[in-house]
């Protein structure tokens, strides 16, 4: 019935599953940069209380207007995901009746019930024609409505999120990275909660890019084919952010779950005719604990390169020399959303290779043998 051969046409043209796929994109994505929008808001809000060079370097890595950016995008996002979770279940409907009429057509004895059984379909098309027509109208007046009024930056920042959500991932974590090393100079705890978020956000980079055929073409005809282009070495780029990003987040939680399990058998173990949850109470405490000091200690580990160039400078030297690199993660990913510009993408590229292969990469490295120092048996 596919065909819909007894009625010769298809009523309700659409793939509901595909609409729903784009619906919980669509809702992914809203979420992750509302957090975002939420975090940079209140952290510019109260960077004024911050005061001397390493505060000027943070607040000059943020544009004055990113917060409004990000919270408008959520608010459209978010609007289309409404949208298309309506125009699903009318999709739904309408494939329902469609299916029903060609079955009715399909089993006419007469040219009187095949004629009426076509009648209705046609009725079918033109209300579903209707319907999809009203749905792309409130969309283009959502997007018109909510969005930030410069067409350019809206352009890129809409269809970059919409069409590659793994980059928008990226580039949130950047951001969130640059702020939570800068918040960290002067209130670590809350530097470090903001870094951790970012973590999470390049674990959901990582994941969402890895499960894109179109991300890993360029690699794997580098690799296959020696076919060493732009994309290859964007997308090359774009891995190696993502996946230095992931170890410290990783590397907390796993430390904390070995911990965790340890003191819930120590717990169970000297008391056996307690309860269960006098284990999963103790566990749970020595996993936020070690979790946290974990991420505290990773925090504090730079790359050997960084280190040994700055070898004689003092702490609060290095730590600002810090905040610049992550500084230079969080401006490549707002350029990111700039009009498409070949030289400025492949700038941002070299940029943040030179970052990733001079800082992430070693400081990864370093990073995962200090994990592994905890967590081996």
């Amino acid at each position: 019935m596919a065909d819909h051969a007894a009625l010769g046409f298809d009523p309700a043209p659409g793939s509901p599953a595909a609409v729903l796929a784009l619906t919980k994109t669509l809702g992914a994505s809203a979420q992750s940069l509302g957090e975002a929008s939420r975090v940079v808001k209140d952290l510019v809000a109260h960077s004024s209380q911050w005061q001397g060079e390493a505060a000027t370097a943070f607040r000059a890595s943020l544009s004055q207007d990113l917060p409004r950016y990000l919270g408008a995008a959520h608010t459209s996002l978010a609007e289309a995901a409404r949208r298309l979770t309506g125009w699903h279940d009318t999709l739904v409907s309408h494939r329902a009746l469609a299916a029903r009429y060609e079955a009715e057509a399909a089993a006419a004895k007469t040219d009187e019930a095949l004629s009426d059984a076509r009648r209705l379909a046609r009725e079918l098309a033109a209300e579903h024609a209707a319907a999809a027509s009203r749905v792309a109208r409130t969309l283009t007046a959502a997007t018109d409505r909510l969005a930030p009024k410069e067409p350019g930056l809206l352009a890129s920042i809409w269809h970059k999120i919409v069409e590659d959500p793994g980059d928008a991932l990226s580039n949130a974590s950047a951001i969130l990275g640059a702020v939570g090393a800068g918040v960290a100079l002067f209130c670590p705890p809350a530097g470090l909660a903001v870094m951790l978020v970012a973590g999470g956000l390049s674990l959901a980079a990582l994941t969402t890019h890895l499960a894109d055929p179109k991300f890993r073409k360029p690699l794997v005809d580098g690799a296959t084919k020696g076919e060493f282009d732009a994309d290859f070495w964007k997308s090359g780029v774009t891995l190696l952010g993502d996946a230095a990003g992931t170890v410290p987040g990783v590397a907390a939680v796993a430390s904390g779950a070995k911990a965790g399990t340890l003191a819930a058998r120590a717990a169970m173990a000297a008391t056996p005719e307690a309860s269960a949850l006098t284990g999963l109470s103790a566990g749970s405490s020595s996993f936020r604990s070690t979790t946290w000091s974990t991420a505290d200690d990773l925090r504090q580990v730079e790359s050997p390169l960084t280190g040994w160039a700055l070898r004689s400078a003092t702490q609060d030297t290095r730590d600002r020399v810090g905040v610049g690199v992550a500084a230079t993660g969080a401006v490549t990913a707002v350029l990111d959303y700039a009009p498409d510009n070949e030289t400025l993408e492949h700038t941002t590229t070299g940029v943040d290779g030179a970052r990733g292969v001079l800082d992430d990469a070693p400081s990864a490295i370093r990073k995962t043998g200090h994990a592994w120092s905890v967590l081996r048996p």
